[in-house]
């Protein structure tokens, strides 16, 4: 399989214009270097290598001082410690598209490094591939959410497919594979490797089953509320190793939060963010589902495809040409929407829907979150397993899957 043109490209290009600093950051294996590499920039390192990583850390002036530039710097989260050195260096001359860093845990996950680079650097976070990039289709779902759906009214779009992209997920590296077998070799060594690797790097983790533990736990909640105080209870873990650990895999972006919408308006609000996993590959893999008939007969079905729209509003998050908020909708009547794009001046709501066919009955939640705030409501989505766009009602939408690939 060839290299996959990444949709954030040309933000990148872009950025380096602007920024002495370039950091792309993501989970491990999401593709970072390969992307970073397609800079056209011929000066790399990687802190991976032992003998670079050692001259970095005892004489981090020296070395940076030495590096051609423009460079890349690979494994970045290695040495946090270097940025310091980083922002010395280019606050003697400002001097645009100089570092290009890569590393797998967000800027939030260097301890006391976050500031540093203040107003100096550029952050790109970069997700596993998401349906457009692999379809080699430049359009952005969230761009063609904020406009008018009315060009695609009773357009049929093949959604036949998706199923295997979900159990497969998104990381480049899988999709070069064919065969089930490998394809569970890959993914319980990058389990593995990311807890014996990153997970360390960023923690003190003193007891590793017990962070499996929690590992495994948290990713099966995935589409559900984030009750701490229950997944404390089934890690055995106190308050602050709970804490220290699940940040770990925020930063390590394995799973993220996602918060509630809120309006001063809407009373009556659940303010509990849920949890997602951040690739459905991986949450297919722990709940040990390989094929169709596997994830159809799964109760974990309605979670999984869940999460898989969340991966794929988040991944276009990244660079969409229109800025957008990305939140759940719930009230303590239990009234449920399941994802809520804020724009500057609208709301977009969208539910997801399993079933082949939809009637106005499942738009019933989004009806009342139009009729709560309707200067700010623009439309609502029903995303569902059909075939054929469908306007259901004056701004109200049914949606194939085969849409979004």
């Amino acid at each position: 399989m060839k290299y996959i043109d990444r949709a954030i490209m040309n933000d990148l290009k872009g950025y380096l214009k602007y920024f002495p600093v370039l950091l792309i950051s993501g989970a491990r294996q999401v593709g970072k270097s390969t992307l970073a590499l397609h800079l056209d920039i011929e000066n790399y390192i990687t802190l991976d290598d032992i003998n670079i990583y050692e001259m970095a850390k005892y004489d981090p002036k020296g070395f940076i001082s030495r590096l051609e530039k423009p460079v890349i710097i690979d494994e970045a989260q290695r040495l946090p410690q270097l940025m310091v050195t980083i922002k010395e260096f280019i606050d003697k001359e400002r001097i645009n598209g100089q570092f290009i860093l890569t590393g797998s845990a967000s800027l939030q996950g260097f301890k006391d490094i976050s500031d540093s680079l203040s107003g100096r650097i550029g952050i790109v976070e970069l997700y596993p591939l998401n349906l457009k990039e692999k379809n080699k289709k430049s359009e952005n779902i969230i761009d063609i959410f904020s406009a008018d759906l009315e060009r695609y009214v009773l357009k049929s779009y093949d959604g036949s497919k998706i199923v295997e992209s979900i159990i497969a997920g998104g990381y480049p590296e899988i999709l070069k594979i064919d065969s089930t077998k490998a394809k569970y070799l890959w993914f319980s060594s990058y389990i593995r490797t990311y807890i014996e690797s990153d997970a360390k790097e960023l923690a003190n983790i003193r007891n590793i089953d017990k962070f499996i533990t929690m590992y495994r736990l948290v990713m099966l909640r995935s589409a559900n509320m984030f009750n701490k105080n229950t997944l404390q209870s089934e890690c055995g873990l106190d308050n602050k190793t709970f804490d220290i650990y699940f940040n770990v895999l925020e930063h390590t972006y394995q799973v993220q939060r996602l918060k509630p919408f809120f309006k001063n308006e809407l009373k009556r609000l659940v303010k509990t963010p849920k949890v997602y996993a951040t690739d459905t590959g991986v949450l297919s893999h722990l709940l040990q589902i390989t094929t169709k008939d596997e994830y159809e007969a799964s109760h974990y079905k309605g979670d999984i495809l869940e999460t898989f729209v969340y991966n794929e509003l988040l991944k276009a998050k990244t660079y969409a040409t229109t800025n957008a908020q990305l939140y759940y909708y719930r009230t303590s009547d239990k009234k449920e929407i399941d994802f809520i794009l804020e724009f500057s001046s609208k709301v977009v709501a969208i539910e997801v829907k399993a079933s082949k066919s939809v009637s106005k009955s499942d738009f019933k939640h989004i009806y009342h979150l139009a009729h709560e705030i309707p200067k700010e409501f623009d439309k609502g989505i029903v995303l569902y397993s059909g075939d054929t766009v469908i306007k259901v009602d004056e701004n109200m939408y049914a949606i194939p899957f085969g849409f979004i690939a």
